[in-house]
């Protein structure tokens, strides 16, 4: 099957939708970012392809948002590695244990909000140091978002402060994709939101195919850690790898080894 990028287009949507995701896909192409920008990208230890400028910052890896702040970042650590498919996760965590409570703003159809709460359940059921909690009202500490433009499905940023990133941003023409697939990508945002990176953000052409992307020995500011414990082979169904055949991703036993290592 064809691997798709979760920034990618689903081939089972409407030719309307696909239409629109062209002339999205025209629009960000026209945007040119400065090659200032882009060695500060890699310097974190993110790829400088396919860079999206979107009003909060810039667009990384398909699903990651860094912000102007997060590029002034100083160094703060090299990478450690020791191979190139393991988990990783950031510098910052989220203080645990702790409740972390979700709401939507805007208006989810049924689909899309039965996917975070499907998201929110597979969380729980791993009996970790975070619990997660469903808002109707109120403030809470991740607020997921709908946007219509953009070539993207989904996207979230990193913890800072202990806390978690505070929002997941959701292209609402996807509203109607597959909904275990739609769990498994609103699971990945949040894994984002407490500190993972991608499985294989050392080589995205393992999830992704296309060109090797190996993006560099050290890592400054945001950080990729190895979690102990996780695998140095390949895994081809982790929730936080940075593309998807469209299928859903539950935790692998690997997933959940991670998991309790962190939370």
């Amino acid at each position: 099957m064809k691997k798709l990028n979760y920034f990618t287009m689903i081939a089972l949507l409407s030719v309307v939708i696909l239409a629109s995701c062209a002339k999205d896909n025209k629009e960000v192409a026209q945007q040119v970012v400065s090659t200032e920008v882009l060695n500060k990208i890699s310097a974190l230890g993110f790829g400088s392809k396919e860079v999206q400028v979107l009003d909060e910052g810039y667009l990384v890896e398909g699903d990651i948002m860094l912000t102007p702040a997060d590029l002034e970042r100083a160094p703060e650590s090299t990478l450690l590695r020791i191979a190139e498919t393991e988990q990783y996760h950031t510098f910052e965590l989220v203080t645990a244990p702790r409740a972390i409570t979700i709401k939507t703003q805007g208006n989810f159809n049924s689909n899309s909000s039965d996917a975070i709460d499907n998201a929110i359940d597979r969380y729980n059921a791993e009996n970790l140091d975070l619990t997660f909690v469903r808002l109707s009202h109120g403030k809470a500490d991740i607020v997921f978002k709908l946007t219509n433009s953009g070539n993207f499905i989904a996207y979230a940023g990193f913890p800072s402060g202990g806390e978690p990133y505070d929002q997941v941003v959701f292209n609402k023409q996807y509203k109607d994709a597959n909904n275990e697939f739609l769990t498994s990508v609103f699971a990945h945002e949040i894994g984002h939101c407490i500190g993972f990176r991608h499985t294989d953000y050392m080589d995205r052409s393992f999830s992704c195919g296309g060109y090797y992307s190996n993006e560099g020995e050290d890592t400054y500011g945001i950080g990729a850690v190895l979690i102990p414990g996780t695998p140095s082979d390949p895994e081809e169904e982790s929730w936080m790898l940075s593309c998807s055949a469209g299928n859903d991703r539950p935790f692998t036993t690997n997933d959940i080894i991670a998991l309790n290592y962190l939370y």
